[in-house]
């Protein structure tokens, strides 16, 4: 039986699906042209095919395939925020990602172990109890736990009793998880390419037309492309994309830095964040360590590590676990965050009639993916931004509608 599956698998019957197509000559004309090949992008493109029958589409990324920050996050999935607005949208993040798989008919690796945060101070836990409220209310599974609800949950964890840093509780979200960040956009793009959308890697925006309200056309470097509806979902270059069309946004960039270690033996699995070390660690189906905290204070693109941010993480993560201390780095890197004011997305329409934002996600860009593509594409077929991304909209830092997400952001992601 082995050897007639290998003979069928190898043979010219077997039904194998071919890889993403190359990147092909640029059409004079497209109905939606998509700024940006991460997971929004591309997400953004299979739903506007397969949902809204919208095929005549182009996304544009000006390096290789979710080379981006799509390549540089951790993977956390979560909907343990603080707002009602927020907390709505992430959960249904979450619910999309529990059936991506089946939905791709790709396996992006989706692991549902639940998040515990952990709290050092008194402080601390009152503000577990208030978002543990909200998001019960909202539907979501979220408690806050004690001492020994914290150990039951991680047994290994340096509790610190009577140190300066003692656990004294935790917020337990068992919805959080990881998945694939590069499965994710390769399910995302091979079956939009399957529905006649066009990906073009190393394509670079460099302009854009615009008269009156709307964008004419978009400037590239293989050539001029008319747009009928133009999508910026660039990451942490949303705010120099967004400029070239006229359209300053609110929105300040900072490095995001993480590390893994050598791969160990399954011993966590559950993500584990501390707010007071800044530290969140997670270990991958590889068994590496991801070790990972806040962005770096000063404003900058560049994508290179540093040392001081390796000695942070790595205190952090041995003060957790002593027994990570001798264990081997593998690899450090850095993203680009799009930081808001209020530390939540701009999501919806611009001042141009015909350009639509995704950006300013600063650290949970990823946990979006496919309710963003999913709610992006919804607006531009329709028109109309749907009313769960209206709390999101450029124009609420004029009315000073703010959604405050940045207690639930630190190092969380």
């Amino acid at each position: 039986m082995p050897f007639k599956l290998l003979k069928y698998g190898l043979s010219r019957d077997y039904p194998v699906s071919g890889d993403i197509p190359a990147t092909p000559d640029l059409r004079p004309a497209y109905d939606v042209v998509i700024v940006g090949g991460g997971g929004h992008g591309l997400s953004c493109a299979y739903h506007l095919a397969r949902y809204h029958g919208i095929r005549n589409v182009a996304v544009l990324e000006k390096g290789y395939l979710a080379g981006g920050n799509t390549a540089r996050n951790t993977t956390t999935i979560r909907s343990n925020y603080i707002t009602p607005e927020g907390i709505a949208f992430y959960k249904e993040g979450v619910a999309l990602f529990e059936r991506l798989s089946e939905e791709l008919d790709f396996n992006v690796m989706f692991s549902q172990r639940g998040q515990l945060t952990l709290a050092h101070t008194e402080a601390t836990l009152r503000s577990f109890h208030t978002r543990a409220e909200m998001g019960k209310h909202l539907g979501t599974r979220i408690e806050v736990v004690d001492q020994k609800g914290v150990e039951k949950i991680v047994p290994l964890l340096n509790m610190d009793y009577g140190g300066p840093l003692e656990i004294i509780g935790g917020l337990w979200h068992a919805d959080g998880g990881t998945a694939r960040h590069d499965a994710v956009a390769w399910g995302y793009a091979a079956q939009a390419a399957r529905r006649g959308v066009e990906i073009h890697q190393r394509t670079e925006v460099e302009g854009f037309e615009v008269a009156g309200d709307r964008i004419q056309a978009v400037n590239t470097n293989r050539g001029r492309i008319a747009a009928g509806q133009v999508l910026i979902a660039t990451g942490g270059m949303n705010y120099d994309v967004a400029l070239m069309a006229g359209v300053e946004l609110p929105i300040r960039c900072y490095p995001l830095q993480a590390m893994v270690t050598q791969p160990l033996k399954p011993w966590l699995d559950t993500l584990v964040s501390s707010v007071s070390l800044h530290t969140y660690l997670v270990q991958s189906s590889r068994g590496e360590i991801v070790i990972g905290g806040g962005s770096d204070p000063y404003q900058l693109y560049s994508t290179r590590s540093t040392l001081d941010m390796k000695e942070h993480l790595a205190e952090g993560a041995v003060h957790l676990f002593p027994f990570l201390q001798g264990v081997k780095l593998l690899r450090q890197w850095a993203g680009t965050t799009d930081m808001t004011p209020d530390y939540s997305p701009i999501m919806g329409a611009s001042p141009l009639a015909n350009l639509w934002l995704d950006c300013g996600w600063g650290t949970c860009g990823f946990k979006a993916t496919p309710v963003a593509g999913k709610r992006m594409a919804e607006t531009i077929a329709d028109g109309r931004v749907p009313d769960i991304l209206k709390p999101f909209a450029l124009e609420r830092f004029e009315s000073f509608q703010l959604l405050n997400e940045m207690g639930a952001t630190a190092a969380s992601h």
